[in-house]
């Protein structure tokens, strides 16, 4: 399972993110500009609190159901022509596509954006059988030439490169020799990718939304890249979270108001193709073989966890964009595939907590990324299982910490330790600040215990007579 990026400890992450200030200049950056836009674009839908209760209700509808939906687009696509693979893991997902490819003889492929298939080490799988895959949304792109980089963000990959950077990484791959202006560096990429769009042999895309009664897969894109891998190459792979299914095309009304808005502030997106199986007699365009590979990939575990309320997730990056933590540390600072409050929920239930337990703690608590989720996760709820769930864990706690709250509840379950504790509890103010509470304390003011205990002042106002 290739959701982990880093194999760096936390403290480790944590120390190059917060050292690396143009990463984080670029983030809070992104997070000024797009935060106000999306909330004006949300604030436009009328009712804008009903439509999220939608969106959720279909999600969750889905999820409780996804059994017989699964079901439902599999048949359905086959009968509109499309071959349909189901892949318990990451392993199994690629290599159906490297099987694809070795049939066809294919040696390029052009892939639109697709987290799935980062999920699943796609490129690296193609590679070792010679296959030349290129990225075509233009993050993907320039991570993918600047040293094989991964994305900072699920929705906007390259967030943690600002211009400057990017003229650098086409100079030295690509040969470019303008200047650092957005519209100068696209028009030179755009030239690279029209001739790998006519040249490649396989098409491969994710999926935002499968459509059950339909059969049909949804790719939303404002590049219009997606449109050019799905419609040009004679043979397309379609890769699909298996959780991405919803019941009906009706309900694409819903979740395609609230992706965009919540993804960039943008009231819709640019392209959203609808694929339903190969090129018809009648079509003017599409691929003369389509292959949709449902993958579950640690899904079914947390469909039938307590964490299920995550995989309503539509990936818009919205809990990333209003996150405190992100805004810091930024995408690479969690050293997995999904970052910010979505990775925080999601990650440790997919992989476990031996994996990737020390996330849970990259959270301020703050709760608002609740807010924000256009299908109303209860991400803050979910995290702060994960951390109940290993603080309950002996094995994941170490002896001291054992030991100390073994203590502390000694302490409060007793009348007379309770006592004399609060009575020499005043000395801390003046101890040091060592061991562990010394890292702790240097960003943070601790508060003064009070000279006088509550019970003593009360005592005494008692004595006194003073108790109106």
């Amino acid at each position: 399972m290739g959701i982990k990026t880093s194999n760096l400890g936390l403290r480790r992450r944590m120390r190059e993110s917060l050292s690396d200030a143009f990463m984080r200049s670029s983030i809070a950056n992104a997070q000024d500009r797009i935060n106000p836009m999306r909330a004006d674009c949300c604030a436009e839908l009328d009712r804008y609190e009903q439509w999220r209760e939608l969106a959720a209700g279909i999600r969750a509808h889905t999820l409780e159901n996804l059994d017989f939906y699964l079901g439902q687009f599999a048949g359905n696509a086959r009968r509109a022509g499309s071959v349909v693979h189901f892949a318990r893991d990451g392993r199994e997902a690629a290599a159906v596509a490297r099987t694809v490819f070795l049939q066809k003889k294919a040696r390029r492929g052009v892939k639109s954006k697709s987290m799935v298939t980062e999920e699943i080490g796609l490129n690296e799988a193609l590679e070792e059988i010679g296959v030349q895959i290129l990225e075509t949304d233009l993050g993907e792109y320039l991570l993918q030439i600047d040293g094989r980089d991964k994305p900072s963000h699920i929705v906007i990959p390259a967030l943690h490169k600002n211009r400057e950077r990017i003229r650098e990484v086409l100079a030295g791959q690509t040969g470019y020799t303008g200047d650092s202006a957005p519209e100068s560096m696209t028009r030179h990429v755009r030239q690279i990718l029209r001739k790998a769009f006519l040249e490649a042999d396989v098409g491969v895309t994710g999926c935002n939304f499968a459509v059950a009664s339909s059969g049909s897969v949804a790719l939303l894109t404002n590049e219009g890249n997606g449109r050019f891998v799905s419609g040009i190459p004679e043979t397309l792979i379609t890769f699909v979270g298996m959780e991405r299914v919803v019941p009906e095309l009706g309900d694409l009304d819903a979740l395609c108001s609230l992706l965009p808005r919540s993804a960039v502030g943008a009231r819709s997106t640019i392209y959203m193709t609808l694929t339903t199986g190969p090129q018809g007699a009648a079509d003017v365009d599409g691929p003369g073989e389509h292959h949709i590979v449902l993958v579950d990939n640690g899904r079914s575990a947390v469909l039938g966890s307590r964490f299920r309320d995550v995989l309503r997730c539509i990936r818009c990056g919205a809990c990333m964009l209003v996150c405190p933590a992100y805004r810091h540390v930024g995408g690479r600072g969690y050293g997995v595939l999904y970052p910010g409050p979505l990775g925080l929920a999601l990650v440790p239930a997919m992989t476990g907590y031996a994996e990737s337990g020390d996330l849970a703690g990259i959270c301020s608590l703050c709760g608002a990324c609740n807010d924000v989720c256009p299908v109303k996760i209860p991400l803050y709820e979910l995290i702060l299982e994960h951390r109940r769930a290993m603080a309950e864990d002996a094995r994941r706690t170490g002896r001291v910490e054992r030991l100390a709250f073994g203590q502390y509840g000694r302490i409060l379950g007793n009348p007379g330790l309770y006592a004399a504790a609060t009575r020499w509890a005043r000395l801390a103010n003046a101890a040091p600040r060592i061991g562990p509470l010394g890292a702790w304390s240097r960003s943070r003011e601790l508060p003064r215990i009070p000279g006088e205990r509550f019970r003593d002042w009360f005592a005494r106002r008692r004595k006194e007579g003073r108790m109106d």
